[in-house]
């Protein structure tokens, strides 16, 4: 193996490529669709999706469930 090669990320019993990204799946929950996860030259970064703050009393999460829109 060359020492200058992008090297994957092992995550869970996963290998992801360098530069790949995807949602984890945490067990029991399944997978996390406001996480998303990538690889950068062998470290594994993981970030929650960001939502706007709500400026409604009870909002609502129809159109992205990560985040609440007011109805």
């Amino acid at each position: 193996m060359q020492a200058d090669a992008p090297r994957a990320c092992r995550f869970g019993r996963r290998l992801y490529l360098n530069n790949e990204s995807w949602h984890p799946s945490v067990p029991p929950f399944g997978e996390m669709k406001c996480i998303l996860c990538w690889c950068v030259s062998g470290e594994t970064h993981c970030q929650r999706q960001e939502c706007p703050p709500s400026a409604c009393a009870s909002p609502a999460s129809r159109d992205n469930p990560c985040c609440a829109k007011c109805r």
